[in-house]
């Protein structure tokens, strides 16, 4: 029996695909590669452009908890981090944000925040304080994943290299993602999302 899921994207400006000449965001490219191996599921995007982690708190969580999702992915930071959001605040948002997330019972994936200090837009003009900034907020999200036992994919790391392979991986706005970006971004969250969902189909089958 193919499994029945509905996949949830919660998050800012990627998860909607600004940027991208076709293909959308990284969501609609991870849904291609989920129907491969399970067809019928269905995505629900609740991600919305510009949004920070209280955006995602106060006009995405609503619907969001009102749902039976059997797969989440969250993928904010960016913006509070543009935004120039204190630190502490930004900790204490991530925490309500999976606190409410953890009650829906489904697998989720936290994002953690590309590097994009390099993108062409931000490296001419303060390209190594928003890269400690990102660090920062990394590094919050980092703990949030460990304190709920949530999956964080790391995409700071993974992108740094791919990132340096060249500006087509970006917009012609020079800071978000092209259509060529985010199907990197894709490939890069894929494999764990993969495992993860193996893993809670085996958890599944021992119960």
């Amino acid at each position: 029996m193919a499994l029945d899921l509905t996949y949830l994207a919660l998050g800012d400006s990627t998860g909607t695909g600004v940027g991208a000449s076709s293909g959308g965001g990284y969501p609609e490219r991870l849904l291609r590669r989920l129907q491969a191996a399970r067809p019928g599921i269905r995505l629900l995007n609740l991600c919305q452009s510009g949004a920070t982690t209280l955006d995602v708190i106060e006009t995405q969580l609503p619907d969001a908890v009102k749902l039976r999702p059997s797969l989440i992915t969250v993928g904010v930071g960016i913006n509070d981090v543009g935004m120039g959001l204190p630190e502490e605040s930004f900790a204490a948002n991530l925490q309500t944000l999976l606190l409410r997330l953890r009650k829906l019972a489904a697998p989720l994936a936290l994002l953690n925040i590309p590097d994009l200090a390099l993108a062409p837009a931000v490296a001419a003009m303060r390209g190594s304080s928003y890269q400690r900034r990102i660090e920062l907020f990394n590094e919050h999200l980092e703990s949030a994943a460990a304190l709920h036992g949530v999956l964080l994919i790391d995409l700071f790391t993974l992108s740094r290299e791919r990132l340096q392979d060249g500006n087509d991986l970006f917009s012609p706005d020079g800071f978000h993602p092209s259509a060529k970006g985010y199907e990197t971004w894709a490939e890069l969250i894929w494999p764990p999302l993969e495992s993860l969902l193996g893993d809670r189909r085996g958890d599944a089958r021992n119960t």
